[in-house]
């Protein structure tokens, strides 16, 4: 599947991608995962907040954001990690990751690195060096566990 990353701070987006991202998450986070919840949290414009993109076409396939870490202790937060259905099951997604660590990588060189995980996915993130770091506890009532990578 042929997948143009895009990685941009939130200055550079255009009203057309960020839209794009915000209904991928909320059709996601908010209807299939049946979670009512204000998913626009204030936290995708500020500091030097980024966002992932990877489109095939003007299609969303996949999507992530990169939080400040001069706003976050130090760390940069991956959050609001998500594929689309169509392309689960295609790598996408572990492409999203690739290109996610590669920008922090370049963006904040050797700065540890947290996520808020799905727990079942622990297993996933962990083959990305990420340990868990908390207990498990429940967020929208999903089971989730914070990671961090660090180098």
């Amino acid at each position: 599947m042929s997948v143009t990353w895009q990685c941009k701070h939130h200055n550079e987006l255009s009203k057309t991608e960020l839209y794009a991202a915000l209904v991928l998450r909320t059709q996601v986070f908010v209807v299939e995962q049946n979670c009512p919840y204000l998913e626009v949290d204030g936290r995708d414009l500020e500091g030097e907040t980024c966002h992932l993109f990877g489109w095939r076409g003007d299609e969303l396939l996949a999507y992530l954001r990169l939080l400040d870490p001069a706003l976050n202790d130090g760390e940069v937060v991956i959050g609001r990690v998500v594929t689309a259905a169509s392309a689960r099951g295609t790598g996408v997604g572990r492409s999203l990751m690739e290109q996610a660590l590669q920008a922090c990588d370049q963006r904040w060189p050797g700065l540890p690195i947290y996520l808020s995980a799905q727990a079942h996915l622990q297993g996933y993130y962990g083959r990305y060096s990420f340990v868990a770091v908390t207990d498990e506890y429940l967020e929208d009532d999903i089971p989730h566990i914070g990671m961090r990578r660090s180098l």
